[in-house]
């Protein structure tokens, strides 16, 4: 993990090697199109009224859709629904990790299902709306090469990303929950995790094999690591589209990225509820202790640490600081645009998703988060300069 999280860093000059290499890196089929629009890109050039700027926003939020769509992919195989609207899926192919996932709640399958079906629509949207617009589109079909679970039900496909071996941030519980702390004014400050084992070690959110199906503590404490990962993913695209959103110029694309990210935050709170099912003491036994790592232990957080920063009822956001010398706000946080691509992008990183991945796969993605970044700033300090 601590190699893979290092990738983002050692990498400050990506994207000269991209430029000089990429082109004859014959595993990586990326396509000249995609440099030659980054070209543009950096040229002040524009494609059918968009701005460099809002297309380089646009290609990585594709980029972050088509992740996310393929981790709920993996998710729906083995623990959500098959329906009419995606046959192609699969889906409940795990009966005993379905189970497991619906002691937090009984409709687990349908939302797993709903919310696959959900960033699948957006990754689909946006590279549409990319190509309409003569704009490169974003495919990472190239980078399909990891492999997934091998426990009954889930489908022998490459992936490109690994839900086998996360490090999962569940500080996103009382950071919402904070009263009287917002990260973007207090980016020093630590949140408290909720599930302090879930941060540490590497731990899997699918079983790996059929295996991992018993003992059930054992079945049961991977079906609560997904129901934090759940709402770890969401709240970051929560974040992630007013952050950028501030950052576009054009009123159709900003219509696009508020239109998108309030679903996110939708998803973010319907999983927020469904996490604490599984540390409250009523629906499970707790603490749950995983008998195949004593290290994770999923407390009772009503009582251990208890108060208002970890009740498990309390999934509405706190009303906390926000534009300072004014009254605290209830507000998505954090919303802060410089650097929300890269950080967004590092987050993703530390969590474990791309355990496994290419050097080129670290090196496009970051690619795509400096030329969002950079197009956020120039248009912040644009009207910094005109005010």
């Amino acid at each position: 993990m601590n190699d893979q999280s290092n990738e983002t860093k050692a990498l400050a000059g990506r994207r000269s090697f991209l430029k000089s290499s990429l082109g004859t890196a014959g595993s990586i089929t990326l396509g000249s199109t995609l440099l030659a629009t980054s070209a543009r890109a950096f040229a002040g050039e524009t494609s059918d009224s968009l701005t460099h700027g809002d297309i380089a926003i646009l290609r990585f939020l594709a980029a972050a859709e088509l992740i996310e769509s393929d981790l709920w992919v993996q998710y729906n195989e083995l623990g959500g629904i098959q329906d009419n609207e995606r046959k192609e899926l699969g889906g409940g192919g795990s009966p005993i990790y379905t189970a497991a996932l619906s002691n937090l709640d009984p409709d687990m399958p349908q939302y797993i299902h709903d919310n696959t079906d959900d960033e699948l629509s957006h990754a689909d949207f946006l590279n549409a709306y990319l190509k309409a617009k003569g704009a490169d589109t974003v495919d990472l079909d190239s980078f399909r090469t990891l492999p997934g679970s091998k426990a009954s039900g889930a489908l022998q496909l490459g992936r490109l990303t690994n839900l086998m071996q996360l490090t999962v941030d569940t500080s996103w519980w009382t950071r919402y929950r904070s009263s009287t702390h917002n990260p973007d004014l207090d980016p020093a400050f630590t949140f408290a995790q909720a599930v302090p084992g879930l941060a540490k070690g590497q731990h899997p959110a699918i079983p790996r094999t059929d295996a991992d199906l018993f003992p059930q503590d054992h079945i049961q404490a991977i079906a609560n690591t997904a129901g934090f990962h759940f709402a770890f993913i969401e709240q970051g695209g929560t974040t992630l589209y007013p952050s950028l959103a501030q950052g576009v110029t054009d009123p159709e694309v900003l219509r696009i990225l508020l239109s998108i990210g309030p679903t996110e935050t939708a998803h973010f709170q319907t999983w927020h509820d469904k996490a604490g099912n599984a540390v409250n003491g009523s629906i499970l036994p707790s603490p749950l202790i995983d008998p195949n790592d004593p290290s994770l232990i999923f407390p009772n957080l009503n009582t251990a640490p208890g108060g208002e920063d970890f009740q498990t009822n309390l999934i509405m956001p706190e009303p906390c600081p926000f534009i300072r010398n004014l009254p605290p706000c209830s507000i998505v946080r954090p919303t802060q645009p410089r650097g929300a691509a890269m950080g967004a992008l590092t987050a993703l990183t530390r969590d474990g998703l791309f355990i496994g991945q290419s050097r080129e796969f670290f090196e496009f993605l970051q690619d795509l988060a400096e030329d969002a970044d950079e197009a956020v700033a120039r248009k912040i300090d644009s009207q910094n300069r005109r005010s």
